[in-house]
């Protein structure tokens, strides 16, 4: 078995790295608040976990604020190989959970505003963020992340940003090669106790790749406001509709080699694209008894059309309903002298669609050619307890429980059934107790070491028990999908060694048993199976400073050695104890040098004007793309540069922006499609690219 202790070398040298970097510098970096690692607000460096948060500051600086790639790539742990394939959205991963996704989020617990974007059965679409309207995104990973439910791998949360407290309009507009054009509306304003923010943005781009334009169109928006002096209600309604995204498919390695900026097999041909529109509302309200107990509530309602037109020649729709309520409670206390602050909570969400398929020679539908057509229902039901205790001035610990119970329904409508197309009806249901302990000792006001362990979860979702097997004319439902076990073991360090200054380091082993991995995937349909054992070690470091009151560093990387621990048949292909799992680099570096005409005033919530001038360097190791590692792509470092220029205009702000991406025009993979059975593994990165933006802010 592997241990993240064989990446000691590593880890000391790029703690030597950064340490090398820091310098005094001008401001204090502990007071950033965070909310995912404890249910309650609690300051990020004295979260007893690996999370990282990204302001509104980095969203906007990272690009047109289309994928969450753009900024979250500075997060160690947390892997997004951006396909440029908006059919099939972001391949994302927190380490190494989630890679075996064909497409959308997976393993990994997506929330807005503290309403679930993920689905009962675990999956997301990283599209539902309207990043524009963000003010800050958290990312969570590791055993705390267990106590969210179905999330194996971690949290992502995403906050919108505040209401103004005057009316104020904003305007943003990004131009940029392959035909990309991104605007974005907004307006804020608070008019006594309530607060409105919204938000609405379009985007289009052509593609680099055949086959691949989309078009988007997004709204969000928070209206928040107090009903008495003890209760805060926030009512959010977002909208995601994406009336094209073409798919251009994976290619071969000789495809790939012959014309990257080419469509897979048949997917000009059968005209493989996805349409979407989806409808979320949702609400919570808060009352606080008095300063320590509070009760929050939440619910919310939405729908989701998809329907795909694949390159075999057929098409899928989808139409769902889903709707949830929670209820938490948060509670500051002394339990025998001890200080403790504890949240216990329930969360109740259901997802019903009907799935129906047929043939589309040509990406047309043909009249009477239904092959499919099916309800799917699946639900969840759990509850949640978690609680930390001061119990010295330098020791805290921390506990919790989840009790999760994850139900599947399918019932066959497609009839009459015979011995080709038989009964397709079946059931399955998943249910787990994920118990979480872990300590905290404040070494010195500036160092905090901490260590966590933790049983995780992960039930199958719907569309991986849609299928039996891959490009099959009839879809099955599959119960024999067993959900994943996994024991997670961590420890990690915060240091602020010098004002202005921080590092972060994180250790983890994880060990899993039954995990669900990709069997094989064909023309957008993908079959899984369980794996008997798999094991992840690694470790992650993420550092910030100021080298100058002018001049700011950032460093994160990782190291994830994920295999499979034990021997298995896959079909009838044998794999080896040892095999790298696919779909996860085993390196990833981020760094960031930025120079400002102004003072660096870190935790500043709108930046000063003047230029910003960065260079980013973006490393991420070899992928494997298959099971028994004969296939994989070639690790790649790509190189960014950035600028922008920001003006005081009376009360108004206007800022230009332009980003020069791969600047020494690398050509790599971007994403592999894992196991795919005609060997189209791999999507390629985009070359050279640039973006111009400009934004307006104005008080009306």
């Amino acid at each position: 078995m592997s241990s993240p202790f064989k990446y000691a070398p590593l880890a000391l040298a790029s703690m030597a790295f950064i340490s090398g970097l820091l310098t005094p510098a001008l401001a204090q970096t502990l007071d950033e608040v965070v909310i995912s690692a404890s249910r309650a607000q609690a300051r990020s460096f004295d979260a007893p976990a690996a999370i990282q948060s990204v302001g509104r500051e980095t969203i906007q600086n990272g690009g047109p604020q289309v994928n969450l790639s753009e900024s979250l790539v500075r997060v160690p742990g947390l892997t997004i190989l951006d396909r440029s394939n908006y059919a099939q959205d972001l391949q994302l991963s927190i380490r190494g959970f989630g890679a075996r996704a064909a497409f959308g989020i997976r393993g990994i617990r997506l929330l807005i505003d503290g309403i679930p974007a993920s689905t009962p059965d675990g999956q997301g679409q990283g599209s539902s963020v309207s990043l524009t309207s963000m003010d800050r995104i958290e990312v969570l990973r590791g055993p705390l992340a267990q106590l969210y439910g179905n999330a194996s791998g971690g949290v992502i949360q995403a906050f919108t940003k505040p209401a103004s407290k005057v009316p104020l309009a904003d305007y943003q507009y990004y131009v940029g090669d392959y035909g990309l054009h991104r605007a974005d509306y907004q307006f804020s304003d608070t008019v006594g106790d309530y607060g409105l923010v919204a938000d609405y943005s379009t985007f289009t781009i052509d593609g680099y790749r055949s086959n691949s334009r989309t078009e988007r169109k997004q709204f969000n928006g928070k209206l928040d406001f107090k009903a008495n002096d003890q209760t805060r209600v926030n009512l959010v309604f977002n909208q995601f509709d994406m009336p094209l995204a073409q798919d251009p498919l994976g290619l071969t390695a000789a495809q790939l080699k012959a014309n990257p900026a080419g469509a897979g097999t048949e997917a000009v041909a059968n005209k493989a694209r996805k349409i979407v529109l989806q409808n979320q509302l949702g609400g919570s309200a808060t009352y606080s008894v008095d300063r320590d107990h509070s009760y929050t509530g939440r619910a919310y309602y939405g729908t989701r059309e998809n329907l795909q037109y694949q390159s075999n020649g057929r098409w899928i729709g989808l139409n769902r309903d889903y709707y949830g309520a929670g209820l938490q409670y948060n509670a500051k206390t002394n339990w025998a002298d001890v200080p403790v602050q504890y949240a216990a909570g329930y969360e109740f969400d259901r997802s019903s669609e009907r799935r129906q398929a047929g043939l589309s020679p040509a990406g047309t539908k043909t009249a009477g050619s239904l092959s499919r057509d099916e309800d799917n229902l699946a639900e969840n039901s759990d509850v949640f307890f978690q609680a930390t205790a001061q119990v010295s001035e330098q020791v805290a610990v921390v506990g919790g429980l989840r009790a999760s119970t994850v139900r599947f329904v399918s019932d066959d409508k497609y009839a009459p059934f015979t011995s080709d197309s038989p009964d397709g009806s079946g059931s399955a249901s998943y249910s787990a107790n994920s118990p979480v302990l872990g300590f905290t000792y404040f070494a010195t006001d500036h160092l905090n070491l901490y260590a966590n362990y933790g049983q995780g979860f992960e039930s199958p979702t719907l569309a991986e028990v849609a299928y039996q097997g891959s490009n099959t004319p009839v879809g099955q439902f599959n119960p024999g999908i067993r959900a994943s076990s996994s024991q997670h073991y961590e420890v990690g360090a915060k240091w602020v060694p010098q004002r202005g200054s921080r590092v972060d380091f994180s250790a983890f082993q994880i060990n899993s048993t039954d995990e669900i991995v990709v069997a094989a995937s064909a023309s957008g349909q993908t079959s899984y199976k369980n794996a008997p054992g798999t094991s992840r070690s690694g470790f992650e470091l993420a550092g910030s400073t100021l080298l100058s009151p002018h001049v700011s560093a950032t460093v994160s990387a990782s190291m994830l050695d994920a295999q499979y621990s034990q021997a298995f048949t896959s079909s009838t292909t044998p794999i080896a104890s040892g095999n790298k799992i696919p779909g996860i680099p085993q390196t990833s570096f981020f760094s960031e040098l930025a120079w400002t005409s102004t003072v660096v005033q870190p935790g500043a919530k709108t930046a000063a004007a003047g230029t910003r001038l960065a260079a980013e360097v973006v490393h991420s190791g070899r992928v494997y793309a298959n099971d028994q590692n004969t296939a994989s792509a070639d690790g790649r470092t790509v190189f960014n540069l950035s600028a922008s220029q920001r003006w005081a205009v009376d009360k108004a702000a206007v800022t230009l922006y332009a980003r020069l991406n791969n600047a020494s025009d690398e050509h790599y993979v971007g994403s592999v499609i894992v196991n795919q059975s005609s060997q189209q593994f791999y999507e390629p990165g985009l070359p050279r690219n640039w973006m111009l933006g400009v934004s307006v802010s104005a008080p009306l």
